[in-house]
């Protein structure tokens, strides 16, 4: 679980146009490890999220349409902001639809213009079209306040991460530490463990969900294992 100890990167932003909350983010709540797992790895109590429906597509008035799929669930809702030329049919999109289906959260993924299942030409395609067609997802098929996945840490190479244990309220989290503990994630394979097992997890546990707790036991291959739920316990359980 390498990568679980990363807490939420998130903030919650006013934003004027949107007339709504939204939260700007990296990984949220154990994201890093989902990612970091092998593509074709699902969890065995976690369905993959793959809508059986096809894809729907939002009308704008003189501006194309939009290709998306859409998860109901509870707020915060999450929307994934594809990359470059990327899809909402990629690996990472994919993996965090799995990831907000398993705790019930609503989910939101789309190709921008003149990409994936849109016509269009995409040498005519700009930041600032793609811009329109992000504000339109939020606009037009969002509800509530929402987390919108970005990749900031790839492209500047450290996550500046909010937290209230550290004395100057952030930590700097080099991406080549994330990068690197991608070798060491144990969630995709049986766990060769034998010894009984007692974990204990807070519920109010805001750095690495209670969740967690319940994929450890199920990976590991001992058949001694209790999991404890604390109800009002939080990441350091200092009651």
């Amino acid at each position: 679980m390498a990568g679980a100890g990363m807490a939420a990167l998130g903030s919650w932003v006013p934003h004027q146009r949107w007339g709504r909350e939204a939260v700007f983010l990296g990984f949220h709540h154990g994201l890093s490890t989902l990612l970091a797992r092998k593509s074709e790895w699902t969890p065995r109590w976690v369905p993959a999220c793959r809508p059986k429906s096809s894809v729907s597509f939002l009308s704008r008035p003189d501006l194309s349409n939009l290709a998306y799929k859409k998860l109901k669930g509870k707020s915060p809702g999450i929307i994934f902001i594809p990359g470059y030329i990327s899809n909402m049919n990629g690996t990472k999109p994919l993996a965090i639809g799995e990831f907000c289906k398993s705790l019930g959260h609503a989910y939101i993924r789309f190709d921008y213009s003149g990409v994936g299942n849109l016509d269009g030409n995409l040498q005519e395609c700009t930041v600032g079209k793609w811009r329109k067609d992000v504000l339109s997802i939020i606009d037009d098929l969002a509800e509530g306040p929402q987390i919108l996945v970005k990749k900031e840490i790839e492209m500047k190479g450290v996550w500046t991460m909010p937290s209230k244990y550290s004395e100057k309220g952030v930590f700097d989290i080099q991406y080549s530490f994330i990068k690197e503990a991608e070798h060491h994630c144990l969630l995709h394979s049986p766990i060769p463990v034998n010894c009984p097992i007692r974990l204990l997890h807070g519920m109010k546990d805001d750095i690495i969900p209670w969740h967690t707790s319940i994929q450890v036991a199920d990976r590991v291959v001992s058949k001694d294992v209790d999991v404890i739920l604390r109800k009002h316990s939080d990441h350091r359980m200092k009651e």
